[in-house]
């Protein structure tokens, strides 16, 4: 029979304590409570959640609300009315209805919390709005309006600490303008470095992060807000839109979108401040979905959104969850 040391080329430690820093793969017998232990790597994965009352696309781009308290908040249907107003929340496995929205959008921009949500902008059909309201956890009230109404709006930040970038008009064309929200009224922050829409935002209000977008033409630009300046960082792998972003500005988790040539993914990468790590994909390729999940890349939330492009077009209902990879000591046996 091999043995233990003839695989790994030592013996299982007998210890007093688990050690404090152990490495993937390290095996140990813990003697004071009579256990075997080890330390493993799980890998990233997405699972299956609890299908929204309504599929729909054209949702926030950004995260709102977390993968245990998520929001949807209005969004597109492929028939009349064609946008909505209703709002649902999730409870980390089955999504319920909640208060509606005074004005029906999509392409809008929404961020804060289940119980301190803030919804802006949109496309209202056959115009678009700068409509502001905030969300208490039953209901909807409209507050201040933007100071330039838009929709393909990006945003960030907290119901009373919010941050609105780029967007389109029409006539008008694309937006570079920046807005900041402080729970009573917009003011104009720094510009954009260039004209942007379909921004995937994320983090706060004076640490925000925009992922791709489109200026005409998709692109793979990522960019940083500091509360006064836009700075450009690394790149996202592929020129990409309408994707989704669930985290920080430090630490967050890129998935879905669709780019010229190949339609729509279910590609998912992970961001860590500086880089970009290809993690595992979603099973459904997803486009104009909606996300949550405000705090890092060790968990989110994607839902609704439009499916591999068809015609008509597939609207989707369904709800996917994504942890992250870590590491964690287990028990191997009891005896």
């Amino acid at each position: 029979m091999t043995t233990f040391k003839e695989i790994r080329g030592q013996l299982i430690r007998s210890v007093s304590s688990d050690p404090a820093n152990p490495q993937v793969g390290e095996i140990w017998y813990n003697n004071t409570i009579g256990i075997l232990k080890g330390y493993t790597f799980t890998a990233a994965a997405w699972a299956s959640g609890g299908n929204l009352g309504t599929a729909r696309s054209r949702l926030s781009l950004s995260a709102i609300g977390e993968t245990d308290s998520a929001l949807a908040v209005a969004g597109y249907i492929g028939t009349s009315p064609y946008k909505l107003n209703n709002t649902e929340e999730y409870n980390g496995s089955a999504w319920t209805s909640g208060g509606a929205l005074n004005t029906a959008r999509y392409w809008h921009g929404a961020t804060g919390t289940q119980t301190a949500g803030l919804g802006f902008g949109g496309y209202t059909l056959p115009s678009y709005t700068g409509a502001t309201e905030e969300y208490n956890g039953s209901a909807w009230t409209t507050t201040n309006p933007l100071n330039t109404n838009r929709f393909a709006v990006g945003s960030a930040g907290t119901q009373t600490a919010g941050l609105a970038m780029g967007g389109a008009q029409y006539p008008g064309g694309i937006l570079d303008n920046t807005e900041e929200y402080d729970g009573a009224n917009w003011t104009a922050g720094n510009v954009l470095p260039g004209i942007l829409q379909s921004t995937a935002g994320g983090g706060t209000q004076t640490a925000a992060i925009s992922v791709v977008g489109n200026n005409g033409s998709v692109v793979n630009t990522v960019l940083t807000y500091d509360g006064s300046t836009w700075t450009s960082t690394t790149n996202y792998p592929v020129v990409m839109s309408q994707l989704n972003f669930a985290g920080v500005q430090t630490n967050g988790v890129a998935f879905g979108g669709g780019y010229p040539g190949v339609g729509y993914v279910a590609a998912t990468n992970t961001w860590d401040g500086s880089s970009w790590t290809t993690s595992s994909p979603r099973a459904t390729a997803i486009q104009q979905g909606g996300a949550a999940g405000k705090t890092s890349s060790a968990s989110a939330l994607g839902f609704g959104g439009i499916r591999t492009p068809a015609s008509p077009p597939s609207y989707f209902a369904g709800t996917e969850e994504f942890t992250g990879a870590f590491e964690s000591t287990v028990t191997l046996t009891t005896s």
